[in-house]
């Protein structure tokens, strides 16, 4: 078993990327959100645990949400790999997943640190739109709709998340800021970090990610 993370603040593209190289990169694409889903809806014992606490508005624990993501991991048989999006988020929640990985036998070979420009994110954030009926996002300058308010899927309103507006925005980058800054230590440390410029266009940022991909792990001094 094998992982990598994708590790970058929100706005810096870890989904947009994952979802462009998963089909060639050979790494499942999984984020904290798709496992929640998938394990409230499959109502296995962990996933009607962290729905009680999704129900009341509550961040799921970091216990609970370790035994999503080890279902998922033992979903794929000992010769998996996976591509976390946006998780971990502390450093608790890297030595979770380290001991984890571990107890599979499985190895972190990569953590791809999707880095740009404060401005660039809050840019990026703002200015997303998502269809109230299908979930399709788009982004009023990079990814516009043809018709504005008009999602080119399914003909649904596009609306503006309210965790998309400046002032929670501006907090998120802050708390994602102290969060994550000692992440970013932890894995240039041990020699598996690799930053990237994700303020470039998509496609190319995607290309970029799915070549370090593509050179194999990473170790100490490399």
């Amino acid at each position: 078993m094998k992982a990598i993370i994708l590790l970058g603040a929100p706005g810096s593209g870890k989904g947009t990327t994952a979802e462009k190289i998963e089909a060639e990169s050979g790494y499942a694409h999984v984020s904290t959100g798709d496992m929640l889903r998938s394990a409230v809806k499959n109502e296995t014992e962990v996933g009607k645990l962290a729905e009680s606490y999704m129900k009341r508005g509550e961040l799921v624990p970091d216990d609970v949400m370790i035994k999503v993501i080890e279902e998922r991991l033992d979903s794929g048989g000992s010769d998996a790999a996976y591509m976390f999006d946006g998780y971990p988020r502390t450093v608790a929640q890297a030595d979770l997943l380290e001991s984890s990985l571990k107890g599979r036998e499985g190895v972190l070979e990569v953590v791809v640190f999707l880095d740009a420009p404060r401005e660039v994110l809050i840019s990026r954030l703002t200015g997303r739109r998502v269809c109230r009926n299908c979930g399709t996002s788009y982004h009023v300058v990079n990814i516009p709709p043809k018709q504005e308010g008009v999602c080119d899927s399914c003909g649904g309103e596009l609306y503006q998340r309210p965790d998309d507006q400046e002032d929670t925005i501006i907090n998120r980058l802050d708390v994602y800021n102290q969060q994550t800054e000692s992440l970013v230590d932890r894995y240039e440390k041990q020699g598996i970090l690799v930053r990237v410029d994700s303020a470039q266009g998509a496609d190319n940022l995607a290309t970029e990610v799915a070549a370090i991909l593509k050179a194999g792990p990473r170790s100490a001094g490399h």
